[in-house]
């Protein structure tokens, strides 16, 4: 049996979520899940799987915006030799491999017109045709809809069938996002760093520092439960001293080092302020000369101390104001600080 995890959250948003999913599932009717990318709508689909009648069924998932029409035609209805170049042999569609379970269609709002109106089929009388055969096949399959898209709006636009829509919103779930789930950054963030440092085979997972995890509380999260995972997963990973509390939290890893934010050992620095004390020397004069001066030579000393408070080691100094090694090092080398410390 599939085990399922139990769900994590405190917040009301989330718990809300939850209970209306346990009031839905056990209704065999179709279900729309509404919600942004990373909170967690395939998550939700599975439970409702597993707490409705269909649980020892199969479960079967597929993303409506993966491919193209004809390809998504095939997967979702099957094939039967010769359909089409290059179909050699009868193969089952995602319908009839979730017989007797539920069928997850994700990114449902991308589906052309014509592979719709096949699903309302199957979702009204439980009957499809493979391509290329006459033979109607029957199944019973509970479909779910999942979604960023506001699928109404797509309906009076004509590209979203509304009699289908009538059929899939039988009950609405909307995902919480994670900005809303008040309380849950802080118990998600614990669960995952632990999970993290179990697989890195560490004793205990040492926490945040105050100042990180107030930055994980006060982040936006656009990326809502997956990037926080990501982001707690990279911090764990990253971490130099894992019986120290992490200090050090890195949300974009495109980030270049002139945009980092750079805590310097419990201290905070505005990114603002990072951002043009990394700026080059040619920066042009959007600013006074002696502001300008002032602030790259408040980037110098933030470098050079945290050089000093690592015992002048790199690698350990970069770790502390939340860089990579090799952006700690071009730093150096822009603000002349390995220059300096060998002149004297």
């Amino acid at each position: 049996m599939v085990h399922l995890p139990a769900p994590l959250g405190q917040s009301p948003a989330f718990h809300a979520h939850i209970d209306h999913l346990s009031r839905v599932a056990p209704l065999d009717r179709p279900v729309l899940l509404i919600g942004e990318r990373g909170t967690g709508k395939e998550l939700s689909a599975a439970r409702v799987h597993f707490l409705s009648k269909r649980w020892s069924g199969p479960f079967v998932k597929l993303n409506c915006a993966a491919l193209p029409e004809n390809l998504l035609e095939a997967e979702l209805f099957g094939v039967e030799p010769g359909a089409f170049t290059g179909a050699t042999k009868r193969r089952q569609g995602r319908f009839e491999l979730a017989d007797g379970g539920t069928l997850l269609l994700d990114e449902i709002g991308n589906a052309p017109l014509a592979v719709q109106e096949k699903i309302l089929r199957v979702i009204e009388y439980g009957e499809l045709d493979r391509l290329g055969s006459s033979e109607t096949i029957t199944v019973s399959v509970r479909v779910i809809g999942a979604t960023n898209a506001d699928l109404p709006a797509l309906a009076r636009a004509g590209t979203f069938r509304e009699d289908l829509l009538d059929r899939l919103a039988f009950d609405v779930l909307t995902l919480p996002p994670l900005r809303s789930r008040e309380g849950d950054v802080a118990a998600l963030a614990d669960h995952f760093g632990r999970a993290m440092a179990a697989e890195l085979g560490w004793d205990a997972f040492p926490g945040f520092t105050p100042a990180a995890a107030e930055r994980l509380v006060r982040h936006g999260w656009p990326g809502n439960v997956r990037e926080l995972k990501n982001v707690v997963e990279r911090a764990v990973a990253h971490c130099a001293d894992r019986a120290r509390a992490i200090d050090i939290v890195q949300f974009d890893p495109f980030a270049s080092p002139h945009r980092l934010v750079a805590p310097a050992a419990g201290r905070k620095v505005s990114e603002e302020v990072a951002s043009v004390a990394a700026a080059p020397v040619s920066t042009p004069d959007a600013l006074p000369d002696d502001f300008r001066s002032a602030v790259r030579a408040f980037g110098r000393d933030l470098l050079s101390r945290a050089l000093a408070e690592a015992r002048h080691n790199q690698r350990a100094a970069a770790q502390r104001l939340g860089l990579t090694y090799h952006q700690y090092r071009n730093l150096l080398k822009t603000h002349g600080v390995s220059e300096a410390r060998r002149a004297s």
